[in-house]
């Protein structure tokens, strides 16, 4: 992993770990640079010697170099390849276009967020997002089974005998052919996936819980 990659992956682990939604949002130049991956706070992760390399790799990323992001205004895009390719870059560039904003590419994030599995990129000693839901899912009773309602008394391992159940109301689906839909409630069966990350997704859901993009409602 290069100084440019690793640059774009700490910014990704920084918003997923703090406001996962910003990622698919513009960001302001200035702020990428003061908040959410100042240098100082990252340095050990980022690998880089001094402030002034920081800086470069700034202007690379804002350059679009590799990929990873898109830097608007367009001409401001331009004027950082211009610098990053000069024998002598011009690092006050930075400063002069602090009002520009840098959008993460779809395609590079996608990949970063699905480096780890569940968006494994909490802070050190927190459990990601996708383990908590993985031990919760562990817990949940399961739906009633043989086409009835469950009753209180029936214990929460109910339903285990193989037969196809309907995620959104518990009764038991029909067998031997395809089912799109709950015959009882109505309910889709078919498998979502967020459109940034692919992850799983549920119904009703309004964001995605492995990457937080909005999947629905407004």
């Amino acid at each position: 992993m290069d100084d440019l990659e690793r640059f774009f992956r700490q910014i990704v682990r920084n918003l997923a770990a703090t406001d996962p939604a910003r990622l698919h949002r513009p960001l302001p130049l200035a702020e990428l640079r003061d908040s959410i991956l100042p240098y100082r706070a990252n340095r050990r992760a980022l690998e880089l010697e001094s402030s002034e390399d920081y800086e470069l790799v700034l202007m690379r990323f804002c350059a679009g170099e590799g990929g990873f992001a898109r830097t608007e205004p367009a001409e401001v895009r331009a004027e950082f390849e211009i610098e990053v390719g000069s024998p002598n870059p011009d690092l006050q560039i930075v400063h002069r276009h602090q009002n520009a904003v840098v959008s993460l590419e779809p395609k590079p994030l996608a990949l970063a967020l699905n480096h780890e599995p569940g968006l494994a990129f909490a802070p050190p000693g927190h459990s990601s997002r996708s383990s908590i839901n993985k031990e919760a899912a562990a817990t949940k009773p399961k739906p009633p089974s043989a086409g009835t309602l469950r009753t209180d008394e029936e214990s929460a391992g109910s339903g285990g005998d193989g037969t196809l159940q309907c995620d959104l109301c518990g009764w038991e689906l029909p067998t031997g052919r395809a089912v799109n839909f709950c015959p009882h409630c109505g309910g889709s069966q078919a498998v979502t996936r967020c459109p940034a990350c692919q992850s799983e997704t549920e119904a009703g859901w309004r964001h995605c819980v492995s990457c937080g993009f909005p999947i629905g409602g407004s």
